[in-house]
């Protein structure tokens, strides 16, 4: 094992002792609900999109009930997390995609993911991991992207890059969790702009670690 396979077995190994069973934050009861939350935490907390979602499926059962709904009902209805005009175009077109490809079912290849309006990689990964147990990729959010760099894991920014520096790290049997204890870790420890390395379960692991002020 070289040293960046070593490092990488230990990080993996300290952060699943401290969140032993890390799960996907986002409230949902199915495929579509979860693709549809995913767009909507864009650049919001997932706190907020998990209230909006609770009223959103009261009104809305399926695919097919957000593809015949009015764009500016569903723009007011989602207003609270941001971005809310892209966001109802996004679903709205998502759905509509969905009812007229793939039969009302969200579909699970990360290409057919991809064609769905507002989708990117970081929403398909979502959807597969957390949807359908598929690891077809890592996530990677805001914290992902600040804590890969901090552990020094990618030097790159784009998200894309910083996934696939981490698809080669990381074993395949752990992407789908990898991206949630890192999320996790980012949220409670590895904050920004200031992390709390003094708590941190792998600081001696950080080549950033009370380094950053």
């Amino acid at each position: 094992m070289d040293p960046a396979e070593k490092r990488i077995s230990l990080i993996i190994a300290e952060l699943k002792k401290h969140y032993p069973k890390p799960k996907c934050q986002l409230h949902f009861e199915n495929p579509f609900q979860l693709l549809v939350a995913t767009i909507l935490s864009a650049q919001c907390t997932d706190v907020r999109v998990n209230k909006v979602m609770g009223g959103l499926f009261k009104k809305y059962k399926t695919a097919a009930d957000i593809a015949s709904a009015d764009q500016h009902v569903i723009e007011q209805e989602i207003r609270s997390t941001g971005f809310y005009r892209n966001k109802a175009k996004s679903i709205i077109g998502a759905a509509r995609l969905i009812q007229q490809k793939h039969q009302g079912k969200v579909p699970n290849t990360m290409d057919a993911l991809l064609e769905l309006p507002g989708v990117a990689r970081k929403t398909a990964n979502v959807v597969l991991g957390s949807g359908f147990g598929i690891a077809a990729g890592i996530v990677v959010d805001t914290h992902v992207k600040r804590v890969a760099a901090r552990l020094e894991l990618s030097e790159h920014a784009e998200p894309e890059k910083i996934e696939q520096d981490l698809m080669g790290l990381v074993p395949k049997k752990d992407w789908i969790e990898f991206g949630e204890w890192i999320k996790l870790h980012g949220q409670n420890t590895c904050k920004a702009p200031t992390p709390k390395c003094g708590e941190c379960k792998i600081a001696t692991l950080c080549p950033s670690a009370f380094k950053i002020q």
